[in-house]
């Protein structure tokens, strides 16, 4: 545990009464992963719960996640919001890479730093997620029983999403496109001795062709694609923007969806059964159908949340409109 905090970069408002210190870790990778750890004002006297929280896909605990590992706090939970491996301030080379597998390793490797403290029950921690990290949550959960419960807020499936696009829109065609573009990068990378950066959600033109664009935009085109414009307001304004960010400051490498292609998150959701599972949502986000499709799937117990006139990233940090309620009640009652 480091107490140091060199410079805070946090983007949202602190809380004067709630401690926070910095940790590392390493994954079983040997990856070492940097969080920041929230503690409850009387966490010294006793041995609480603990949860784990990481997310959105290509963002930092200085964003969303620290907001939520925070206001955990408040609730009587040590709390850390963690940089996945390859992001941020964790380590890994080459830069902004992302792994179903290593990224669901990640949550454990949160749970094994967590449960050695001497404050934390480690018999009570649980795992929330937001955005693309949620998916990587759910299925840490389905295999790690030491997580008792697992919630996620505008949940998406990257597995699902890259390699299917949105709505499984892709057509056979396409996804052979993207293969073969994704296994041609490959002697590029080669022959250069480095990744490129490119999407990681693949897109077409109007003639049908990939389209390669590197990242969120730097000046948001007229009339933009609302999901577009939404991303862009919190990742590449004062609002959520952060200089370690992957979507406020750059791109994935240009192969990281190879990995998703290959392996699929989420297929052993029934297996959080009995653990207690809760998927939060905007009634007018985008992702709406990926929480309702894994509730589907789920075993009891289970709980989908609608969030009346949320859209997608209103969930990231949008105070008035996140169930903080619903996410305290159901954490209490899991982790009892």
């Amino acid at each position: 545990m480091d107490n140091t905090i060199k410079a805070d970069t946090r983007v949202f408002e602190t809380y004067p009464q709630i401690e926070m210190h910095k940790a590392h870790f390493k994954n079983r990778f040997g990856i070492v992963l940097a969080g920041d750890v929230y503690l409850p004002v009387d966490y010294a006297t006793k041995k609480s719960p603990a949860i784990v929280v990481s997310g959105p896909f290509g963002a930092v605990k200085e964003q969303s996640s620290g907001l939520y590992a925070q206001e955990m706090a408040t609730w009587g939970f040590v709390a850390i919001a963690f940089d996945p491996s390859y992001t941020g301030e964790s380590s890994g080379t080459p830069r902004n890479v992302a792994s179903p597998d290593i990224n669901t390793e990640d949550f454990s490797a949160a749970v094994d730093y967590l449960g050695q403290l001497d404050y934390v029950d480690r018999d009570r921690i649980g795992a929330m997620a937001i955005c693309g990290l949620s998916g990587m949550a759910i299925t840490a959960t389905a295999t790690d029983t030491r997580i008792k419960a697992v919630a996620t807020a505008s949940m998406y499936d990257m597995s699902r999403s890259i390699s299917r696009g949105y709505r499984d829109s892709y057509t056979d065609e396409e996804h052979h496109k993207i293969k073969d573009y994704l296994s041609q990068q490959r002697w590029v990378d080669a022959e250069n001795g480095e990744p490129a950066i490119g999407p990681h959600e693949v897109a077409f033109d109007e003639n049908g062709e990939i389209m390669h664009t590197k990242g969120l935009p730097d000046v948001l085109p007229e009339n933009p694609n609302p999901v577009l414009a939404s991303f862009y307001d919190y990742y590449k304004t004062p609002r959520g923007y952060h200089q370690n960010s992957i979507n406020s400051t750059g791109a994935w490498t240009a192969t990281t969806p190879m990995s998703f292609f290959s392996f699929p998150l989420m297929t052993n959701v029934k297996e959080i059964s009995p653990r207690p599972l809760m998927l939060i949502a905007g009634e007018n986000a985008h992702s709406l159908y990926y929480s309702q499709d894994i509730y589907n799937e789920a075993n009891e117990p289970k709980e989908l949340v609608v969030v009346p006139g949320a859209d997608h990233v209103d969930l990231y940090d949008r105070k008035d409109l996140i169930p903080f309620n619903k996410i305290e009640a159901f954490f209490k009652n899991s982790l009892q």
